[in-house]
């Protein structure tokens, strides 16, 4: 079957984050997929298959676990069947997932929106011990469904964090966002880092999930639906976020890296 890496959520080989894609043509058994993450050992690895016209089942694994949801594996998976897998590029392709059914649609020369659902997060006491661990005290802290959401003052202060990996597992079900607004004068409106010790990612690079969550938070401090969230990751990217009620659509681009034959 046919494998590939796609960096998704930029513009460039070797930024944004790297996500596994395999083709298949029929489901796969869900211990089979959990190896073959684990031996892409990337954030995300993402199977599909075709149901029906334009539709496919899709999901995702980390190294270590299934997850029920994944932006940038699905803007990669999108992006592989719009360019080497034959699906027309003016057609909107539609996913069946453990998050229920999400749809993908080119935007532009080269972009590729998602059609996520909203996960706003809520006002949640600052948990013990975590200043220290992440080594920034928070302004704010909230609770999404599957994750904790720090708010810090100021984007330098997200940029510079080094924060204790493995204790951050305590917090969170699936990551720990750390979020701030973009500095005065930049070209986008919020930031983040996203950290996901408990799921085998100490770090993700680009996280589509996590900006289900910022979209509303940011929304509602901005006053605006439709802006631009920068990953301070070390390989960075970039996810333009519209909130359409309990909607999400995430915008960015994807670039194929590297294409083989995966051997069960």
């Amino acid at each position: 079957m046919r494998a590939f890496i796609v960096d998704a959520f930029t513009d460039r080989p070797f930024a944004g984050n790297p996500a596994g894609v395999c083709l298949l043509d029929t489901p796969a058994d869900a211990a089979w997929m959990q190896q073959v993450a684990a031996e892409f050992n990337l954030s995300e690895t993402a199977f599909v298959h075709p149901v029906g016209e334009d539709t496919y089942g899709l999901r995702w694994f980390t190294p270590t676990v299934e997850v029920d949801l994944c932006g940038h594996a699905t803007l990669a998976t999108a992006h592989v069947l719009y360019t080497a897998h034959g699906a027309a590029r003016d057609s909107t392709l539609r996913f069946e997932t453990l998050s229920g059914v999400l749809a993908a649609r080119p935007q532009g020369h080269r972009g590729i929106t998602l059609d996520f659902p909203a996960d706003p997060p809520t006002t949640a006491p600052v948990p013990q011990r975590l200043a220290k661990v992440l080594g920034a005290e928070p302004v704010w802290t909230g609770r999404a469904s599957h994750d904790l959401v720090v708010e810090l003052p100021d984007a330098a202060a997200v940029g510079d964090l080094s924060p204790d990996i493995a204790a951050l597992a305590e917090f969170s079900g699936r990551a720990v966002i750390v979020t701030a607004g973009g500095p005065g004068g930049a070209d986008h409106d919020f930031v983040s880092r996203v950290f996901a010790p408990a799921a085998g990612i100490p770090e993700d690079p680009v996280t589509g999930a996590a900006h289900c969550v910022l979209a509303p938070h940011w929304a509602g401090r901005l006053g605006r639906t439709e802006l631009i969230g920068v990953q301070l990751s070390p390989r960075g990217g970039r996810v333009g976020v519209t909130l359409h009620g309990d909607r999400v659509a995430l915008l960015g681009q994807a670039v194929t890296v590297l294409e083989g034959e995966l051997r069960p």
